[in-house]
């Protein structure tokens, strides 16, 4: 195990994320954009870092869950960032979904500038998983790197997977955002249909568990959908977000994706209502009222 840790990112994942560390008994350095959001992992003992530079001279494992493309660049690259803390030996583990070959890139210069090595590995199972161990972790990048934070991941999810070399792990998570983000439409369309021709709609994963639509989607986020329970664990904009970098990568390399455009679209729509700060599965929100 290496001697300490370091946490870029103490939103829903990243707060759960490291809690889980900590519960662990490692010691974690954190830094988070916004400081008043570190202090629920403060209180249970991480060290809070005035900037990215600092977590990186203090940890062996830097660890990094932002928002979007642009905020890693920044969190790495940008002034006081991981970068200028960056030292042969330490490995940063990326667990936010971006743009593969921005990730690529990006790996690239940190190892060139600093010796630093670059392990891309977003997640899938929401705070909940997280606070568990039981994440699905998909991972890009050098051999020796995964190596060295496999224990590290061993104690974050119940699977961490070796897809390739970098930006592997981002395009695997592009993979499962397209069945994530399709499936919650889907699960929307038919939970608005039980409820219209009369059925208890919430028996429906009782009843149909076993069989061919059985999923955790089913099992997990429809009674939610049933009950319009919209707390986020994630947030319906991330969604987009995702859909949209799909999208963009899928024009690239000619790949058709008619669903995930339909559910682009649908996203699109929850959020110009106002539905982005709720949860993913609010885009049943829309089938609620008459506009569609």
């Amino acid at each position: 195990m290496p001697a300490s840790l370091g946490f870029l990112g103490i939103g829903l994942m990243g707060e759960a994320m490291t809690l889980r560390l900590l519960s662990l008994g490692h010691r974690v350095h954190v830094w988070n954009y916004d400081a008043g959001r570190t202090a629920r992992v403060e209180a249970q003992g991480a060290i809070v870092h005035a900037d990215a530079a600092s977590v990186a001279r203090a940890a062996d494992i830097v660890l990094m869950c932002v928002l979007d493309t642009a905020a890693v660049e920044n969190s790495v690259f940008g002034p006081g960032g991981l970068a200028e803390g960056a030292a042969p030996g330490k490995v940063l583990v990326d667990h936010s979904t971006i743009l593969p070959d921005r990730s690529v890139a990006m790996a690239r210069r940190l190892r060139a500038e600093t010796g630093m090595g670059w392990v891309d590995a977003p997640v899938s199972g929401g705070p909940p998983a997280a606070a568990e161990g039981r994440l699905a972790i998909m991972a890009g990048g050098a051999a020796e790197d995964i190596v060295r934070v496999q224990s590290v991941m061993a104690q974050l999810g119940q699977r961490f997977t070796h897809m390739g070399g970098e930006g592997a792990g981002q395009v695997t998570k592009f993979v499962n955002q397209i069945i994530v983000g399709t499936g919650f439409a889907v699960l929307a369309e038919a939970l608005s249909f039980a409820e219209r021709a009369g059925i208890d709609a919430q028996r429906l994963p009782e009843a149909l568990g076993g069989g061919y639509a059985d999923s955790p989607l089913l099992q997990r986020f429809l009674p939610r959908m049933a009950a319009r329970d919209f707390a986020p664990a994630g947030y319906a904009r991330q969604v987009l977000k995702d859909l949209d970098m799909v999208q963009s990568v899928a024009k690239d390399i000619k790949a058709p994706l008619p669903m995930t455009a339909q559910a682009a679209t649908l996203y699109r729509f929850a959020i110009a209502r106002g539905y982005g700060e709720l949860d993913a599965i609010a885009v049943m929100k829309l089938f609620d009222g008459p506009e569609l």
